[in-house]
């Protein structure tokens, strides 16, 4: 039979490393109060700060995360902790996670959107529309036929995604 080991880390990129990764951080929202998503190795703590008390519960989550990360000899990046205050009438209080203060920020990326204090996501958009202008230099650029039949599959899979993003996010209705 085999013997039991102590596994001290896992290969990156691999299917396997990534699912034991996913049964490593299980239990890391046992106890937690607020809403804690965990997507890869992003780690995100939400809560409504609308009282001391929702001020306090985020306290104590971060807390537990900083002696699960303890107990499991694993690190957060503090670096990269932020906390984003979002709403008009948001408090700004501040937070810690473990003895280090976490610096706030006016806004995020998440998932690859853009996201500032107010919920508001045009800069996301002014950036989609750089990027597609960008790339409808690089194909006019690089293109010596002008043809429909070139062009239009180029713009369907390079520029148009970008768009779509843009009007999914103005108006999620009517995006596709």
């Amino acid at each position: 039979m085999s013997k039991w080991r102590t596994v001290t880390s896992v290969p990156q990129g691999l299917v396997l490393g990534r699912a034991l990764f996913n049964i490593f951080v299980s239990d890391m929202d046992s106890g937690i109060e607020c809403t804690l998503s965990k997507f890869a190795n992003d780690t995100k703590l939400c809560g409504a700060v609308d009282t001391l008390e929702g001020r306090d519960a985020i306290q104590r989550d971060l807390d537990r995360l900083e002696r699960w990360a303890h107990v499991n000899r694993m690190k957060f990046n503090k670096a990269k902790c932020k906390v984003l205050h979002v709403g008009r009438c948001s408090t700004k209080h501040d937070y810690r996670l473990g003895e280090e203060w976490i610096e706030s920020s006016p806004e995020e990326k998440d998932l690859g959107v853009l996201i500032d204090e107010k919920l508001n996501m045009s800069q996301q958009c002014v950036l989609a529309t750089q990027q597609a202008n960008h790339v409808l230099g690089c194909i006019k650029r690089s293109m010596a036929s002008r043809s429909r039949k070139v062009i239009l599959p180029l713009y369907s899979a390079l520029v148009e995604p970008l768009g779509v993003l843009c009007s999914s996010l103005r108006s999620p209705v009517l995006g596709r």
